[in-house]
C-alpha cells in the first residue's frame, strides 16, 4: 500500500501542483511509518514537484519538523534538520532551540562531547539556563555522563566560554544561606587597606629610627606598629581568601544539591516523580553499596518500620554498578510512555501544580516505604560526586540522609543504625519537623 502511495503521488499532473502541500507530506510519511527509505524517497518526490515557495525552508520549519522526527526516534534525520536551521541565519530563539535539541540527538547516540559542546554554546551566547539541562529527561543519558560533570564544573565557575548565568543563580542561594559574607568581606578588604596605608607612612620611619639620630622615633615602638599592620594585613588577607574557598565549596554543594533535586524515583504506584517534588513531604534515607549490603540495610529497616515512616523516612536504595549494567531502549526521547504518562514533574508548569494543596495530597498519598531509583547512573554519578567531596573512599557503602528541604542532614560509611536514626529523626508533626521545611 505504501508503495502504491508513492505511485500515485508521483503521477499527479502539472495542473495539481498547488494543492502538494506540506501537509501532503506529512500524510505519506504516516503512511510510510514502516520504511525510513521509502519515507525519504516520499520527501524527494515532493519537493521536486512543489514550488519553491512551498520548499522554502526556515530555520523554524527545520526545527519543528526536526522535533517531529526525534518524537517518533528518528534521531539521525532529526539531527540534521537541526543542523540545517543552524545553517539558515536562525534568530537567536531558533538557535538556542535547534542547539539544544540537537545536544539530545548526540545525547541520545551516545555522543557526550559533541552534546556537550552545543549546550556549551547555547549557554554562552544564546542564553539557555542550565536548570533545563537538570530538569530534562532527554538528557538523563547525558548528566550521568563525565562530559556533563565537566560542564556543570565550568557552569558553577562561570566563564567566557560558557557564560555567568548558572553561577549567578548560585551565587543569589548563597547569600540567602550566608547573607554577611559581603559584610565581612568588605571589613577585610577596608581593614586591610587601612593596614596597608599606615604601613606605608610606618616604613619611613621605621628606617629613620634604625639609622638613629635626633628627633628619631623609638625603635622598639615603630618597629611594633610596622609589626601589628603586616600582621594585620597577612590575616585580613588569609581571612579573604578563606572566605572565598568557603564560598566556592558552598556554590559547589549547592550545585550538587540541585544536581540531587532533580533526579528521578519511582514510588510504588509506578509514578515517577522528581526528588525535589518530595520536598516538606518526606526525608529521603540513601543507602549506596553492594546489593547483599544494602538488601540487608532494608531488612532490618522493617523492624522499625513504623517509627520510621512517623518521621518520614523514605528508603531509597542505589546499588553499585547497577547504572552501568542498564540497557536503553531506543524508542525515543526520554522516559518509556508509561513512565512519561505517569510523569507530571518535569518543566515549569509542573512547579505551579505543585503548590496546590490537592496535588501534595495525592502525592503524599502515594509515598510508601521504599521508592526505586530511576536513571541509577545519574544517582550513583552523583554519589561518588558526594563522597569525593567529604573525603570518602569512591566506591565504599554509604548511607546520606536528607532533610525535608531536600538538603543533606548528615551522611556515613556503612550503613544506618535504624535505632539511632528513629532517636535523631523527630516525628512529622513535631515543631522541629516544622522547622525544617
Amino acid at each position: 500500500m505504501a508503495v502504491v502511495a508513492v505511485q500515485q503521488f508521483l503521477c499527479f499532473s502539472e495542473s495539481n501542483w498547488r494543492n502538494i502541500t506540506r501537509p501532503c507530506v506529512r500524510l505519506h510519511t504516516a503512511i510510510l511509518l514502516r520504511s525510513r527509505k521509502r519515507i525519504q524517497y516520499s520527501l524527494i518526490s515532493c519537493s521536486s514537484s512543489q514550488t519553491p515557495e512551498a520548499d522554502t525552508q526556515t530555520a523554524e520549519s527545520c526545527v519543528n519538523l526536526g522535533l517531529e522526527l526525534f518524537s517518533k526516534g528518528w534521531v539521525k534525520d532529526a539531527l540534521t534538520q537541526f543542523e540545517t536551521a543552524l545553517s539558515l541565519n536562525p534568530n537567536p530563539v531558533e538557535a538556542q532551540a535547534a542547539l539544544y535539541n540537537k545536544a539530545c540527538c548526540h545525547a541520545y547516540r551516545g555522543e557526550g562531547k559533541k552534546a556537550a559542546d552545543c549546550l556549551r554554546t547555547a549557554l554562552r551566547e544564546y542564553n539557555l539556563k542550565f536548570g533545563t539541562i537538570l530538569n530534562d529527561p532527554d538528557l538523563a543519558s547525558f548528566r550521568a555522563l563525565p562530559e556533563f560533570k565537566e560542564l556543570q564544573e565550568e557552569a558553577r565557575l562561570g566563564g567566557e566560554d560558557i557564560g555567568y548565568g548558572f553561577r549567578r543563580d548560585l551565587k543569589l542561594i548563597s547569600e540567602v544561606q550566608a547573607p554577611f559574607r559581603g559584610v565581612r568581606r568588605f571589613f577585610y578588604v577596608a581593614l586591610t587597606a587601612a593596614a596597608g596605608i599606615s604601613l606605608f607612612f610606618t616604613v619611613p620611619r621605621l628606617f629613620y629610627a634604625i639609622n638613629g639620630g635626633d628627633g628619631a622615633p623609638d625603635l622598639l615602638a615603630t618597629a611594633g606598629n610596622a609589626a601589628i599592620n603586616i600582621a594585620g594585613i597577612v590575616v585580613f588577607v588569609a581571612l579573604f581568601f578563606w572566605d572565598n574557598k568557603k564560598e566556592e565549596e558552598q556554590l559547589a554543594q549547592i550545585s550538587r544539591d540541585e544536581t540531587l533535586s532533580r533526579l528521578p524515583l519511582r514510588l510504588s504506584t509506578n509514578r515517577v516523580v522528581e526528588l525535589v517534588q518530595l520536598r516538606d513531604t518526606v526525608r529521603p534515607v540513601i543507602l549506596a553499596g553492594k546489593k547483599e549490603t544494602v538488601a540487608l540495610a532494608m531488612q532490618r529497616a522493617e523492624r522499625f518500620r513504623a517509627e520510621l515512616l512517623g518521621r518520614g523516612v523514605l528508603l531509597v536504595p542505589v546499588i553499585w554498578g547497577e547504572g552501568r549494567e542498564t540497557k536503553i531502549e531506543k524508542k525515543g526521547f526520554g522516559l518509556q510512555p508509561k513512565a512519561a504518562e505517569a510523569l507530571p514533574s518535569i518543566g515549569e508548569d509542573f512547579e505551579k501544580r505543585a503548590q496546590s494543596i490537592t496535588a501534595k495530597s495525592k502525592l503524599k498519598s502515594e509515598i510508601r516505604f521504599k521508592a526505586e531509583v530511576v536513571s541509577p547512573a545519574e544517582w550513583e554519578r552523583w554519589i561518588r560526586d558526594q563522597q569525593k567531596s567529604e573525603g570518602v573512599s569512591l566506591g565504599e557503602d554509604v548511607y546520606i540522609i536528607l532533610r525535608l528541604d531536600g538538603r543533606v542532614r548528615r551522611s556515613g560509611k556503612g550503613m544506618p543504625d535504624w535505632q539511632q536514626i528513629v532517636k535523631e529523626l523527630p516525628p512529622m508533626e513535631a515543631f522541629l519537623s516544622k522547622l525544617e521545611r
